[in-house]
């Protein structure tokens, strides 16, 4: 008897939740166009913020509820913020209900051999994973993103749309990769550390560090998030959705 699709919640209703369940579609369809039955059922988004409810309605998707919702749920899960600390904060909630993150790749993604996708990560549309790449949990490989040869990528991570990483580049947990941004080759992206729209990495990047340019240099800290305030702003070098001319959701604390 072929399997039945698991029911799924996405943790989040702004823009990046919104494209997970892009993701969530493409993957149905496949499935189904395959004479396979739909992988998921999906019941809708739980969120505690300010969300939109035109753009909620206009995918067709419930908003169920608070975020708190999901402990009592029967169902997997996405996490659709952005900010790493607060995926870090829903995972740790959810797993300590037992709820099982979903894992998806976009069937219009190209991914080679040995590659190994820690828990909840999602791969979108025309990314690109060459071999031997390994992710921790809940990572995110945007829109057209590149991943070169015996990467790893921590928990957590960003990496933004049409960014590009090298061969046997380390990033470490919660980092983001912005939109458009390159590191050569065998560097390192500490943890929470941030890589700016555009930027160029050719040297190695501390924890906390936020940089920016070409090349890449140091432009401020980040001791507690990656998007903490200082000399530079969203709009200059962070949020990957203000950056496509999108209006930024920002997530609550779960």
């Amino acid at each position: 008897m072929p399997d039945q699709p698991r029911p799924l919640v996405i943790v989040g209703a702004g823009g990046l939740g919104r494209e997970l369940l892009d993701v969530v579609e493409a993957v149905n369809a496949a499935a189904v166009a395959a004479g396979d039955p739909a992988r998921y059922t999906f019941l809708g988004f739980l969120d505690d913020g300010s969300v939109d409810p035109d753009l909620i309605a206009r995918r067709g998707a419930p908003l169920l509820g608070a975020q708190e919702l999901l402990g009592r749920l029967d169902a997997d899960y996405l996490i659709g913020f952005g900010d790493a600390a607060a995926r870090q904060r829903v995972d740790r909630f959810a797993s300590a209900h037992g709820r099982r993150p979903a894992t998806l790749v976009h069937p219009r993604a190209s991914i080679g051999s040995d590659v190994r996708l820690g828990p909840g990560t999602v791969i979108c549309a025309l990314a690109s994973i060459t071999t031997n790449v390994r992710t921790g949990r809940h990572v995110v490989v945007d829109v057209g993103a590149g991943v070169a040869h015996d990467c790893r990528l921590g928990d957590y991570v960003t990496v933004a749309p049409g960014a590009r990483l090298a061969g046997e580049v380390a990033v470490g947990a919660q980092a983001w990769i912005g939109t458009q941004a390159s590191v050569v080759g065998r560097r390192r992206v500490g943890d929470r550390a941030v890589v700016g729209a555009g930027a160029v990495v050719t040297e190695d990047i501390g924890a906390a560090v936020v940089v920016a340019g070409v090349p890449a240099r140091p432009i401020d800290t980040a001791p507690g998030q990656p998007h903490a305030r200082g000399r530079w702003s969203d709009e200059d070098v962070i949020h990957p959705l203000k950056q496509r001319g999108r209006p930024v959701v920002r997530p609550s604390r779960p």
